[in-house]
């Protein structure tokens, strides 16, 4: 016990002696080893119950023979073991899809939850921060159910309390790298859980030749590609705006001319009208006989088509104006697309000041207000800065193609996007891998698509204007008529 001093004597006492640090051992308590091994097989128990809760047939078809041979004697489990194995390695043979899809998938994903994800998830998640180790106990988020696609691992996950998406996305290189992925990209089920995408290959690695021309006649969805979970990619124009950007050789042209194609018949039908706007006189000079006499390649001419298009849309306004709310394609009434190539070469680059401000004008009008009229724009870009585009918000839709900055990756398709695994900056600039592969952001939803445009060459181009291209008429001026 301290002696109590008298006055303030105890604050003026100096010790010659460092600090040391209180250390308090706590008691040890010796566990029973009965106990211990109860703990152990009741874990044990619960783990084989979970596996064939998640796993039915995966542990079936390793368990069968097993208990065959144990039972009846290793012929008997022999005699009764190899014809199912024969008959499913004939039905993955005859019917390879059915089989991966009901069977082989499942295998799959059981072998890939135990060999890969179990195995590494407690190093990879304490490394990478998304786990905590305290007081020699591991605080851990909840590995949940993993199944496999065609090309990827889909694995659930339930987060720690307190953690955030940001936090995962944060480590999506982490996670990636340590089970051994290209990528991980992370996207939300719902509170407190989260849908991890590991792909296994790139199903998008390989050109696309050009699509075959619908044959029937639609306003949209076009079919202009591939998205990456194997299903076609198909590209809304009616009643929204659309905004590709990507560096040069990306596959602007890809989507552009993929887009042209799949509306060709709609054309043909008089349901569909298409403007072009080419100021780089080499993209769209390709199929200029399919556009007719709205065809616009000087400053000049551009912006007398872009105000053009702004008063169809004021006259169908004014027609529509307590009538009808949104628009169906007609012969009288057709949807007008408006293709600008290079939109940045009239919106920021162009030296006449005045005109630039027509075109911004314009474009800005009829991003506005032109949707509900059937009037859209598809513009194309490779700056997607703002001072560049600043009014690169005003399109619903968004794709990115092939970029040169991270940054660029969240102008383009919104602030969040590259964490959520729009990685357009990492595209191989390779035009054979990497050429029309780009991710879109719809209005509807956050989370990007990783997508491929099928390439359509300059030979399919020339053959779609010898088929769908119409004569040409010219007034008494010698101008092309309207």
């Amino acid at each position: 016990m301290f002696k109590k001093m008298p006055g303030e004597e105890s604050q003026r006492i100096v010790s010659t002696t460092p600090d040391t640090a209180v250390v308090f051992k706590p008691a040890v308590v010796t566990t029973p080893a009965f106990i211990t091994l109860a703990v152990f097989v009741a874990r044990l128990v619960a783990g084989l119950a979970r596996t064939i809760w998640r796993h039915p047939v995966a542990v079936a078809v390793a368990v069968a023979p097993l208990a065959l041979c144990w039972l009846y004697g290793w012929r008997a489990g022999l005699l009764l073991t190899v014809p199912p194995l024969t008959g499913l390695a004939t039905w993955a043979v005859l019917d390879r899809t059915s089989f991966a899809r009901l069977v082989g998938r499942r295998l799959l994903a059981w072998w890939r939850l135990v060999w890969i994800y179990r195995r590494l998830w407690q190093p990879v998640v304490i490394i990478s921060g998304l786990g905590k180790h305290l007081q020699g106990r591991d605080y851990l988020p909840r590995l949940g159910k993993v199944t496999c696609t065609a090309w990827a691992d889909l694995v659930t996950v339930r987060m720690l309390n307190g953690q955030t998406v940001k936090d995962w996305t944060d480590r999506a290189d982490h996670l990636a790298h340590g089970f051994g992925a290209p990528s991980c990209r992370v996207s939300v089920l719902k509170a407190g859980r989260l849908l991890l995408t590991f792909p296994r290959h790139d199903p998008l690695a390989d050109p696309l030749p050009a699509l075959p021309i619908p044959d029937r006649t639609s306003v949209g969805p076009v079919e202009i590609g591939k998205q990456e979970n194997g299903l076609p990619w198909r590209l809304k124009v009616h009643g929204t705006h659309i905004l590709v950007a990507g560096a040069t050789g990306a596959g602007k042209g890809s989507i552009i001319w993929s887009t042209i194609r799949g509306l060709l018949p709609a054309v043909q039908a008089g349901l569909v009208e298409l403007w072009a706007l080419d100021p780089k006189l080499m993209e769209l000079s390709f199929g200029r006989d399919l556009f007719g006499p709205r065809y616009a390649a000087t400053p000049e001419a551009c912006a007398d088509l872009l105000e053009q298009a702004v008063k169809v849309m004021q006259e169908r306004a004014a027609r529509f104006a307590g009538v009808q709310r949104s628009h169906t394609p007609t012969t009288q009434d057709p949807f007008i697309l408006v293709i600008v190539d290079e939109v940045a070469f009239l919106t920021a680059y162009q030296a006449d000041k005045h005109l630039r401000q027509r075109i911004t004008a314009a474009l800005a009008t009829l991003t506005t207000q032109g949707r509900a009229v059937g009037i859209g724009v598809l513009a194309a870009l490779q700056d997607p800065r703002k001072e560049v585009m600043n009014i690169r918000n005003l399109f619903p839709d968004k794709i990115a193609l092939r970029l040169d900055e991270s940054e660029q990756v969240d102008m383009v398709l919104g602030d969040g996007a590259r964490d959520r695994g729009a990685l357009a900056d990492q595209i191989s600039p390779d035009p054979a891998k990497g050429a029309g592969v780009g991710y879109v952001r719809l209005e509807a939803s956050p989370d990007p698509i990783r997508v491929r445009a099928a390439y359509v060459s300059d030979d399919d181009i020339h053959a779609m204007v010898s088929a769908f291209a119409r004569p040409r008429a010219f007034g008494i001026d010698g101008r092309e008529a309207l």
